[in-house]
């Protein structure tokens, strides 16, 4: 993170000095003959008794058209925008700060309320019991996380909140995972192998509801604004499935410097969390647990409209009344929890200032548009039009500012939501992440600065939702013959 951090910098910087020092043309005044001209028009009357028709309507008269013709070619051509140089790398150092400062404090409120139902959930070792359940699957993915752990199941719930599209959920249910995960860290301050496998997951996470993309859709005018869900969903799993090969992959070749030759303790975690059988519910249960899940995924994309109100008052019933029974004191447990939603956000504030900084140092800088220019006539054949490109290379590192691009492209009758590039940013936009924003906050939840594969397996995770987005989209069209 490191090296990513000053290169991006670096690149901005250069681009900027480049920017700065080179010399800009200025435009040239109009013609004399030309105002001469214009200034003999704007003395004959713009319209006569001529330019009225019998029947009463005014008719256009040819002068005024002439003129306006002579009055808009003296008027200064729009002034083209002033090239990025160091005020607008200042302007971005500052602002994205602040922008990082006012992000927290949004979700702030929302951390809190979630860890509060989480530490009720843990309290009542309700985590525990999510783990054993989904045990066969999380075993193989996490090796080296004891089935049993509160890890497991508070990322079963994380993933499971971003596959229903519940952003301010999924994040302290994260930030949660994180933190059990690192009770499990030998190394502070680097990334494990199941922290890097995760956040891979978490950037690419299965979407079973992009309410907030479906929403934006509907107010653009789309004839069927939750048409792009079957696109999301095959991109989302097209992605998923590859980030969890390359982590596995790229784990291989980014060994810890101390962990070349692992400690005894941590094999031996490591085999027990594989074999160990004690208090594991029948198989039955955790096939009847996998297929409930599997079993969501048509219903959601069948009924999403009519589940999605429910799912948050749903689940905050849930979690107090489980703990509530199991005898635990809710109230008190919840205040307890939700502490920790401050710490953590006062924890990640520096880590979001200098991400956020750095990224909006590189857009400023000019160094995105020059990228979109030299890839645009690759990208163009193979099914990203120049329109959506843009969105793609936007996404891993501003939410916002990729949303805008989808926006405008949705809002603008040229190109529209039901047009193939109206549907390819919908669907990109459903289905992958902001990958930076991600690793920021997680991993400065846990004061990780080594992140190791971590970016490198989130990135290619981020590629894959594009090439899924592009194969659903072309084949979404070619079946329904749009």
């Amino acid at each position: 993170m490191n090296r990513v951090f000053y290169y991006i910098i670096a690149l901005a910087f250069v681009m900027g000095a480049w920017h700065e020092c080179s010399p800009q043309p200025t435009p040239e005044p109009p013609a004399v003959e030309q105002v001469e001209e214009a200034a003999e028009v704007l003395q004959t009357p713009a319209q006569d008794a001529a330019a009225v028709a019998a029947n009463g309507v005014v008719v256009e008269d040819p002068r005024v058209t002439d003129l306006e013709r002579r009055v808009d070619a003296l008027e200064p051509k729009a002034k083209a925008p002033e090239p990025p140089g160091m005020k607008a790398l200042q302007d971005a150092i500052l602002d994205r700060s602040k922008v990082a400062v006012d992000l927290i404090l949004k979700i702030v409120g929302a951390m809190c309320f979630f860890l509060g139902l989480m530490k009720v959930a843990e309290d009542g070792k309700l985590l525990m019991v999510i783990a054993k359940l989904i045990r066969p699957l999380m075993i193989r993915l996490f090796p080296s996380v004891p089935a049993d752990h509160p890890a497991m199941g508070a990322m079963i719930l994380n993933l499971s909140a971003n596959a229903l599209g519940l952003g301010n959920a999924a994040t302290p249910f994260g930030i949660k995972a994180m933190k059990e995960l690192d009770t499990l860290n030998r190394y502070k301050g680097t990334a494990t192998n199941a922290m890097a496998l995760f956040l891979a997951i978490n950037t690419s996470s299965v979407t079973l509801l992009p309410t907030g993309v479906i929403v934006w859709r509907e107010i653009t005018g789309s004839t069927d604004p939750a048409a792009i869900v079957p696109t999301t969903l095959f991109a989302t799993l097209f992605s998923t499935t590859t980030a969890i090969i390359v982590a596995k992959l790229y784990s291989r070749f980014a060994k810890r410097p101390e962990e070349v030759t692992p400690p005894e303790d941590i094999v031996v975690l490591e085999a027990q969390a594989v074999d160990e059988e004690t208090d594991a519910y029948p198989g039955w249960v955790s096939a009847l647990a996998i297929g409930a899940l599997i079993a969501a995924i048509p219903l959601s994309v069948l009924y999403g409209d009519i589940i999605a109100p429910w799912i948050i008052p749903g689940l905050t019933i849930t979690l107090l009344s489980y703990g509530h029974f199991k005898g635990v004191p809710v109230y008190t447990s919840f205040i307890s929890g939700a502490k920790e939603g401050v710490q953590i956000a006062v924890t990640i504030v520096p880590y979001l200032v200098a991400i956020l900084a750095a990224i909006g140092m590189f857009q400023a800088s000019g160094a995105l548009d020059l990228l979109i220019g030299v890839l645009n006539p690759i990208t163009g054949p193979l099914g990203l039009p120049g329109e959506a490109l843009p969105m793609a290379l936007l996404r891993p590192l501003s939410g916002s500012g990729a949303q805008g691009i989808m926006v405008s492209i949705l809002e603008n009758p040229a190109t529209g939501p039901d047009t193939y590039t109206g549907f390819l940013v919908s669907t990109m936009s459903g289905s992958t992440e902001t990958t930076f924003y991600v690793l920021a906050v997680y991993f400065g939840a846990v004061q990780v600065k080594r992140i190791r594969h971590t970016m490198a397996a989130a990135l290619t995770a981020d590629l894959a939702g594009v090439i899924g987005s592009i194969l659903a989209v072309k084949a979404f069209f070619a079946f329904n013959g749009w």
